[in-house]
């Protein structure tokens, strides 16, 4: 599908280890990825620990209600896939 960027989406999610992230629902004010990029699109994304020092930004795929970290661009794990094993992200 199409490269989607839209603004005012947030979402947070539950420690997905390295793999798709299952998304709780869009942030007050906030948009969800699925409504506003679109099922099938791609996005940017930036996922973080809140609170902690673990972060990954990249390019992923929308699902219903999930976010699929196709290609990390950077992080806090030297450029590769954080592993998330606890809290929310």
């Amino acid at each position: 599908m199409a490269l989607v960027l839209k603004d005012r989406v947030q979402e947070t999610t539950n420690a997905p280890g390295t793999g798709t992230a299952t998304l709780l629902g869009a942030a007050t004010g906030f948009q969800t990825f699925s409504s506003s990029i679109g099922n099938g699109n791609t996005t940017f994304y930036t996922i973080a620990d809140q609170g902690g020092a673990n972060w990954e930004v990249g390019v992923g795929t929308v699902g219903a209600g999930t976010l699929a970290r196709t290609t990390v661009l950077a992080s806090s794990n030297a450029g590769a896939l954080v592993d998330f094993t606890s809290g929310t992200q």
